[in-house]
């Protein structure tokens, strides 16, 4: 995540609904329509079963209220407006209360292929299908949960399983792999990429993903991929604390990428 942003969070109001204007919903409506194809064709389908339970609006933001209702019903989770850009403290404790943090600001039109922090779309569109998913929630809260047992020297560990699950997971189905992280539904070029025969492809594995450095600005050169959501919900069983001091005894692997140039 970006330390900076130029963005500015939208306040909701008295009774909890967030003020987009009529270029917001323009924006949202568009991004909607060129991303829906890709989704529907590349997309594994815990999250379009979950995209289709959301029913998101098509020409206008969702609303965080709306959504919530909606998770609620399904796993006891709902999604909280926040700033661009929050503390990892802050973080994994709304994670490990069940509560979504989105970022409550809409992309600009001149953002519209790539942003780099996070803002509504891509938290509502991108995370919140899968948060429909009993076994998914339960691997996103456990990531909180021991992200409030962790120190903070082990924060950037401890991100990069959330890094290669939620936002950039894979998953097997038949004799392929589909997308499965919200960094891939919110993004064509990466969606594409990752489901072509190009980035390697790695089987899920805990250890391995913590040592695995990333870098957010670039098509990803390694993916994993999960056999089943069971998986998720065996690792969120886990003690990834522990898990966090075995792959720092192991060290981080060989980045299988340029470094970025300042």
């Amino acid at each position: 995540m970006p330390k900076t942003t130029t963005y500015a969070a939208k306040q909701p109001d008295a009774e909890g609904y967030v003020p987009y204007d009529a270029e917001d919903d323009a924006v949202w409506r568009d991004l909607m329509a060129r991303q829906l194809p890709s989704v529907q064709a590349k997309m594994a389908r815990p999250y379009l079963d979950g995209l289709a339970r959301l029913d998101l609006p098509l020409t206008r933001v969702a609303q965080c209220l709306e959504v919530s209702k909606r998770l609620g019903a399904a796993t006891g989770w709902s999604v909280v407006p926040v700033p661009a850009l929050i503390p990892f403290g802050r973080f994994f404790q709304l994670l490990s209360e069940r509560r979504f943090p989105a970022a409550s600001f809409m992309r600009r039109r001149e953002d519209f292929d790539y942003i780099e922090e996070p803002d509504i779309f891509h938290e509502i569109f991108g995370h919140t299908p899968l948060l429909t998913d009993p076994r998914f929630a339960a691997f996103s809260q456990a990531i909180g949960e021991a992200g409030l047992r962790a120190e903070k020297a082990d924060y950037a560990w401890l991100i990069r399983l959330y890094w290669f699950t939620i936002e950039f997971g894979l998953l097997r189905e038949g004799a392929g792999v589909k997308g499965l992280g919200s960094g891939l539904a919110s993004s064509i070029a990466e969606l594409d990429w990752a489901t072509s025969d190009k980035p390697e492809l790695r089987r899920f594995d805990v250890i391995d993903i913590l040592r695995t450095p990333y870098r957010i600005d670039i098509l990803q050169p390694v993916y994993f991929v999960i056999d089943s959501l069971d998986d998720l919900f065996a690792a969120a069983r886990r003690d990834l604390v522990a898990d966090i001091a075995q792959a720092r005894a192991l060290g981080l692997h060989a980045p299988k990428y340029p470094a970025k140039v300042a």
